[in-house]
């Protein structure tokens, strides 16, 4: 399984592919930052994403991306930006009918360091004996971006059990309807027909 990791963000978004597969060592097969300038106007900051992110797409063929679940911040412009840079992800996966998978941070953390609170410093340490690099990714969305590719190697296979199991679990209880309707015995109403006649009007009083 090849996945592309993306930590959203406008000024620096991180990307990094993992190869690999649960239980078995992984090979980071590229990391870097796509980077726009800060003073430029958004609409082209996200062109440079989307293009910085094509060129990713292009050159290692992933066959699932990992972007980061936005959660709400104190800062809302921080989190506007991060969120239209993790649409911008999702769109270019998209396009290409690649999977997408969101993560939040927690669960990265989690799956990466064993615990959901650990620090930047230890995702980047984990990362590195991970994938045994020689050193942690810099800077540290980079190795955010490896971070999230590790944690969906990790979680894809128990994911796609659950998944299946829900679907399995829905298409029983589908079944056990249909034979539930198919079984139910028919109850056929008789109404019987009564005639009406019309109502002769009340005969009128004699005149005193």
């Amino acid at each position: 399984m090849r996945v592309l990791g993306v930590d959203p963000g406008l000024t620096r978004c991180g990307v990094g592919v993992v190869e690999g597969v649960a239980g078995r060592p992984l090979t980071m097969i590229g990391v870097g930052v796509v980077r726009t300038p800060a003073d430029a106007e958004l609409g082209l900051r996200l062109v440079a994403i989307e293009q910085g992110i094509e060129q990713w797409l292009d050159e290692h063929r992933p066959e699932f991306v990992a972007v980061e679940r936005v959660f709400s911040q104190h800062n809302v412009r921080t989190v506007m930006g991060t969120a239209q840079a993790s649409a911008v992800a999702m769109l270019c996966a998209a396009r290409r009918g690649i999977p997408v998978a969101l993560h939040t941070p927690s669960e990265v953390k989690a799956a990466v360091t064993g615990s959901g609170r650990a620090d930047k410093a230890q995702v980047g340490a984990m990362v590195t004996r991970l994938l045994r690099l020689a050193a942690p990714p810099k800077p540290a969305d980079a190795a955010d971006a490896l971070a999230l590719a590790i944690c969906h190697i990790w979680r894809a296979p128990a994911q796609t059990r659950l998944q299946q199991a829900v679907a399995q679990n829905r298409l029983q209880q589908a079944v056990a309807l249909h034979k539930a309707q198919a079984n139910a015995p028919v109850s056929t109403a008789t109404s019987a027909s009564t005639s009406v006649s019309p109502t002769a009007p009340a005969p009128k009083g004699r005149p005193a």
